[in-house]
C-alpha cells in the first residue's frame, strides 16, 4: 500500500442526504473516517446509523453529496472490500455452517481455497469447530451471531463494519469479541463500530460519532470530545438544601444519585464559583469536577434534539 492511499480517509461522507418517502433519514451529513481507527456511531433509534452505514456498503445510494470508501466513490467494487455485520442477521438458515461462510466469502471475491484455512481459524477461536456442519437453523441466537461474524470477516476485509455486534451475545461471548476488536485496535485496523452500549463505544473507540434525528451531533477524537466538555459535571456529596445546588452560578441541572447529586454546568462555567456558592451553606464531603461519561452526553444531545455539531465536527 502506497503512502498515499495511507494518507486517505478509509470513509468520506460530504453533505450527504437520503430520504425515505417524506422522511429525512440523513441530513446533509459530512464525515471523514481516517484509516486506522475504530470509530464509534452513536445514537438513539431511528436517528440514521444504519442509513449512514448502508450508503457507506452502497445498499442505499445518497440523494445528494459524495460517499467515498477506501478513496473511490462507494460502489460495488469497494463493497467487496469492506466487512458488514448487519444487525439483522442475513444468513441461509437450511445452509451448513461452513458452507454459508464460504458462499458469503466467495461473494466477496475470494477464491474458497483461501477463505478454508482462514474460516477453520476463526470457527476454533469463536467455539463452533464442531458445528461446522451443523445447518444455520439448528444453532442458538448467539451462535448464528458469531457465524455471522466469521462470515463477516473471513475474507479479510479493508474495513469492517459492525452494527450492535453484541446482540444475542452472552457476557463470556460479548468479551471475546471485545478482545477481537482490542486486538484490531492495536493492529490498526480500520472498523466502523455501532452501538447502544456506551461503555463499549468508550472503551473500544478512538473516536465517536453522534446522530440524532438525521443531524450529526457530535464528532470528534475521545481527547476531542474530553477537552470539549472538560469540567461540565460537578459532582456533590453532603447535608444542605438541593435548592443551594439548584441556585449556583453556572449550574444548568442537578440530578439525583445515591449518595451524591451531579451538577450539569453551563460551558464556560466556573466550578470554583459552585464552590464558593456552598461553602459555609452546604456541608460537603464530596466536590468533584469531572468530564462527563459519553453516556451523560448521550443523554444530553439526544434530548437536545436538533443540536449543532461539536467537538471535531465538520
Amino acid at each position: 500500500m502506497s503512502v498515499s492511499s495511507l494518507a486517505e480517509p478509509a470513509v468520506r461522507l460530504a453533505g450527504v442526504t437520503k430520504s425515505f418517502g417524506g422522511h429525512v433519514a440523513v441530513n446533509d451529513l459530512s464525515l471523514t473516517i481516517p484509516r486506522g481507527s475504530v470509530y464509534g456511531f452513536i445514537g438513539p433509534n431511528g436517528a440514521g446509523k444504519t442509513s449512514t452505514i448502508r450508503m457507506i456498503m452502497h445498499i442505499h445510494l445518497p440523494d445528494r453529496g459524495e460517499v467515498e470508501v477506501l478513496g473511490r466513490p462507494a460502489g460495488r467494487e469497494t463493497a467487496a472490500q469492506v466487512g458488514y455485520l448487519p444487525e439483522e442477521r442475513g444468513l441461509y438458515p437450511k445452509m451448513k455452517v461452513a458452507d454459508v461462510i464460504l458462499y458469503l466469502g466467495q461473494l466477496k471475491g475470494r477464491k474458497r481455497a483461501e477463505l478454508l484455512p482462514r474460516m477453520e481459524r476463526w470457527l476454533e477461536r469463536m467455539g463452533l469447530a464442531a458445528w461446522r456442519t451443523k445447518r444455520v437453523q439448528e444453532l442458538s441466537k448467539g451462535m448464528q451471531q458469531k457465524v455471522q461474524f466469521i462470515a463477516t470477516v473471513v475474507h479479510e476485509p479493508d474495513l469492517v463494519i459492525l452494527d450492535e455486534p453484541f446482540s444475542g451475545l452472552d457476557p463470556l461471548n460479548a468479551e471475546l469479541l471485545i478482545g477481537i476488536v482490542e486486538e484490531w485496535k492495536r493492529a490498526g485496523k480500520t472498523v466502523i463500530f455501532s452501538t447502544h452500549v456506551m461503555e463499549h463505544a468508550e472503551k473500544l473507540c478512538d473516536a465517536v460519532f453522534m446522530i440524532c434525528k438525521g443531524k450529526k451531533v457530535l464528532d470528534g477524537s475521545n481527547a476531542e470530545i474530553r477537552a470539549r466538555y472538560a469540567e461540565e459535571v460537578l459532582d456533590v456529596a453532603g447535608e444542605g438544601e438541593r435548592a443551594l445546588l439548584e441556585s449556583a452560578p453556572g449550574v444548568v441541572s442537578v440530578h439525583d444519585h445515591p449518595g451524591r447529586f451531579e451538577l450539569r454546568m453551563a460551558p464556560g462555567a466556573d466550578p470554583q464559583q459552585v464552590l464558593a456558592h456552598l461553602v459555609g451553606r452546604f456541608r460537603l464531603s464530596r466536590f468533584e469536577a469531572r468530564t462527563p461519561r459519553l453516556h451523560d452526553l448521550f443523554l444530553r444531545l439526544a434530548g437536545a434534539g436538533d443540536a449543532t455539531t461539536t467537538a471535531g465536527g465538520e
